[in-house]
């Protein structure tokens, strides 16, 4: 039975490896997310009804069945019922929500193995013994593991969840920056004495380092600011992934350990990717408050030569019509109108009168990885068209009209040319190199990096001002009236 289960675990890992490498492209994320989620179904049957262990001299297979399923039917329900109603603006809120879930179970697994280790003791509640004078140091080792990455991936991504849904605001202390760092190393001390220590107060040491470790991840993505979450979403999706591993080394599951070690290699890779476009370094993320409030109030002091300069519907729709190439820019604002599908029609409209469309995807545009690429997807907008920053950079020199649809930070020159931004030096999308910038927005507040932007002052752009559903469905009509 025992080789079964494990034919069964190498079968589903292979099912994970060609998900992931499938939703690489949007044109077969789908099929990959099924392959995947097929694995994962088979591997969670398998080993309910597989999986044997000895108990008494006696073989024995998974008992308490009823509460088994009970729980798979309600997590069942509730994760459809929220995946299927949720917006597409409310989409980083629910990964980190479910990211933070994975942390969790990591947590918990952690708590109930030590619990399990600690009931074998006969001497204290508060000494841990081995098993028959065997060595556990291992066994704990992976358990500590799991229980600090667990807990900050789930305390982290709660914070990340309250920010992202507007519940949680930007909140610093005074030196927090030091307060994380003593209060990781206390962690880090707490957690070698629960593996390597005497065995004396290692239950109390134990839930001290869980504790610690949920408060260590609230202090830790509480004063990250809001431009930078894109980078943190990533990086705890790595932390939950490093988490499940140790889950599989603990119980020596294959599959456990094959699904972690993807999902960990995965999030960082793109935590890496991510904070290269931004020409940062994942240090200078993690402490430098990018796009908090206090740089971001005194960069909206910011004094810019020219005027803003307002367009009707009717003279963009001309500007656009007649145009030879045309880029359009999305950001978070085309999100939360919901206008994905306008904008698709736009693109068909234009193409249909002889117009070349692009769209510039900037990495960290929206509030999670690649939320661009899956806003545009949902409303079938071809693959081929969603052009990476680095290459479509030397197209606006070339490019007639650049429409931005609700991006601010992604397209600011002060990237480029204001040292004292807190956005400087990260690479942006050069719209500013187009013969003419339209760009729609619902009105002049900053971005969420908390900055004036000087491109809305520059002489070639013009503001559309106004939802963008309402804008982009206005630029629709007009375009289809001038024939």
């Amino acid at each position: 039975m025992q080789h079964i289960l494990q034919i069964i675990y190498l079968v589903s890992s292979v099912t994970f490896i060609l998900g992931l490498k499938y939703l690489g492209n949007p044109a077969t994320a789908r099929k990959g997310n099924l392959i995947a989620a097929f694995g994962m179904v088979l591997a969670i049957f398998a080993t309910i009804f597989l999986y044997t262990f000895n108990e008494d001299g006696e073989e024995k297979h998974l008992g308490n069945l009823g509460f088994i399923f009970g729980a798979l039917l309600v997590g069942t329900v509730i994760g459809w019922m929220i995946a299927k109603k949720v917006q597409m603006t409310a989409m980083p809120e629910m990964v980190s929500l479910f990211n933070g879930m994975g942390g969790a179970c990591a947590m918990l697994i952690s708590i109930i193995e030590f619990q399990h280790l600690a009931a074998l003791s006969e001497e204290s509640p508060f000494i841990l013994i081995t098993r028959a004078g065997g060595n556990i140091t291992g066994h704990l080792l992976a358990i500590i593991l799991g229980l600090i990455i667990g807990s900050v991936s789930f305390a982290g991504s709660m914070v990340a969840w309250g920010k992202l849904s507007g519940n949680v605001k930007d909140k610093s202390f005074v030196k927090q920056q030091f307060i994380n760092i003593g209060l990781l190393v206390i962690i880090l001390i707490l957690g070698y004495l629960v593996v390597f220590g005497n065995g004396e107060n290692t239950v109390v040491l134990f839930y001290a380092t869980l504790t610690l470790s949920l408060l260590y991840g609230i202090l830790f993505v509480l004063p990250i600011g809001g431009a930078d979450m894109p980078v943190v979403i990533s990086l705890l999706n790595s932390f939950t992934g490093v988490a499940a591993a140790c889950g599989g080394f603990l119980y020596d599951n294959k599959v456990m350990l094959v699904g972690g070690i993807l999902v960990g290699s995965a999030g960082t890779l793109l935590t890496i990717v991510m904070c290269k476009a931004m020409n940062r370094s994942l240090l200078n993320v993690l402490i430098g408050n990018f796009g908090g409030g206090a740089s971001g109030e005194a960069a909206t002091s910011a004094n810019f030569e020219g005027s803003i300069k307002e367009v009707t519907p009717s003279d963009a729709a001309i500007l656009m019509r007649y145009a030879k190439k045309v880029i359009i820019v999305p950001g978070y604002g085309l999100a939360v109108a919901q206008a994905q599908h306008v904008v698709h029609d736009l693109e068909l409209l234009l193409e249909a009168e002889g117009v070349e469309v692009k769209y510039a995807i900037h990495p960290v545009a929206g509030r999670m990885p690649g939320h661009m690429n899956v806003l545009l997807a949902e409303s079938n907008v071809s693959y081929d068209k969603l052009v990476e920053m680095e290459e479509i950079n030397p197209e606006f020199n070339t490019t007639d009209v650049v429409l931005v649809v609700g991006a601010n930070d992604v397209v600011n020159p002060a990237a480029k040319t204001d040292p004292a931004s807190p956005i400087y030096g990260m690479p942006i999308l050069e719209v500013e190199n187009a013969a003419h910038v339209i760009v729609n927005k619902r009105s002049m507040k900053a971005g969420y990096a908390g900055i004036e932007n000087e491109l809305f002052y520059k002489p070639k752009t013009t503001m559309l001002f106004g939802d963008a559903k309402k804008a982009l469905s206005q630029l629709v009509t007009e375009i289809k009236a001038l024939g």
